[in-house]
């Protein structure tokens, strides 16, 4: 009976999770659709300081459906393990990449696609591999949890390392460094990971008629995540304030990820029940997420297609034969003859370089 309720628990908090990056990667297409139509009116930009937004249906939309996922992906911890719960967030960033493409135009080049594919075989993987049933069912059990002297050193040791990141790293080195308030993001971020699983649990009893409102752990846990919470929300705000989104995600991931699988593996110590090929598993799927999300972002402005390929392929083995385009092959057809010119110089500075001409330079 227990084994069969933990299934359910689970295909209850894979449901929930899924449904949460639905929610929050669509709630961007929807804010940017309705930020597009209110620049098209001619409105104040939100970059400039507007608020015309707020009288914008479609901004509303965006909002509620980022509501929506994040109390999905709230209930999905009560439910399913963190290491499987938080890796899957990732597919967030890959529906707003698919929907951008079909709603705002915005096309997804090979390497997207890939990316794309990647993520998707990535987060089947660690499903499949996940552990299936709950760690911890009761406050008290949780209570017990957060004593164990493992975690505390592993809590203590944070909390010093983000004291010292903000306070003296930070101010000397987060304007040049992307590493440092990203580090403090995930650190952090893996505290309240524990917060909302411990309040998910919370809530689970709540429903059940238990007096939770008096465990002092209730309150705990709420006060350590408000705090844990807004130092997130600051500090990720700088990171993208200061450098290129599409560099703070992925590295946003990797390290928040990994940080809260090594925060679940000490407070929960879900790995020692499960067998050498789903731990395996489960760090091949989560690899092939960073891999997926990478080719996602780091190659999203590179023009490059199918299309292309053969021309590449049809350049690379030119260059490295040595061979030059024909003056004649060239001009033998008008349209193509610009492409050609281009293409035998880029060759000829090729070979130039190669027998240490100062010319090309």
């Amino acid at each position: 009976m227990s084994q069969t309720r933990g299934k359910y628990d689970f295909c209850i908090g894979l449901v929930l999770a899924m449904s949460s990056s639905i929610f929050i990667g669509g709630s961007f297409i929807l804010k940017k659709k309705g930020l597009l139509r209110l620049a098209r009116k001619g409105s104040m930009r939100a970059g400039q300081g507007g608020h015309a937004y707020l009288k914008e249906w479609l901004w509303w939309a965006g909002l509620l459906s980022m509501g929506a996922g994040e109390v999905a992906n709230f209930a999905a911890y009560a439910f399913a393990p963190a290491t499987l719960v938080t890796p899957l967030g990732a597919l967030s960033v890959l529906v707003s990449a698919i929907l951008s493409s079909f709603f705002l135009n915005e096309k997804l080049n090979l390497h997207g696609k890939i990316g794309c594919l990647l993520s998707i075989l990535g987060s089947t993987v660690m499903v499949i591999h996940a552990p299936q049933e709950e760690e911890v069912e009761t406050l008290n059990e949780m209570s017990h949890k957060l004593g164990d002297p493992g975690f505390v050193v592993f809590a203590t040791l944070v909390v010093i390392v983000s004291l010292i990141l903000i306070f003296v790293v930070g101010p000397r080195h987060g304007q040049t460094n992307i590493l440092v308030y990203i580090t403090i993001c995930s650190v952090i971020g893996a505290l309240s990971v524990s917060c909302v699983k411990g309040l998910g649990i919370a809530i689970k009893e709540l429903f059940a008629g238990k007096p939770v409102l008096k465990h002092p752990l209730s309150w705990i846990l709420l006060l350590s995540l408000i705090v844990c919470v807004s130092t997130q929300i600051n500090y990720l705000n700088r990171a993208l304030d200061i450098f290129n989104t599409s560099i703070v995600t992925p590295i946003y991931y990797v390290i928040f990820t990994t940080s809260v699988l090594t925060c679940s593996a000490i407070l929960f110590k879900e790995w020692q029940h499960m067998a050498a090929d789903d731990i395996i598993g489960t760090f091949s799927g989560f690899l092939t997420i960073i891999v997926g999300i990478f080719l996602l972002h780091a190659f999203k402005d590179v023009n490059f297609t199918l299309a292309n390929l053969p021309l590449s392929l049809r350049k690379d083995d030119r260059a490295a034969n040595g061979a030059l385009l024909s003056t004649y092959d060239c001009f033998n057809h008008d349209e193509e003859s610009a492409a050609c010119l281009a293409e035998m110089q880029s060759t000829e500075s090729l070979s130039a370089r190669r027998n240490g001409s100062l010319s090309a330079f």
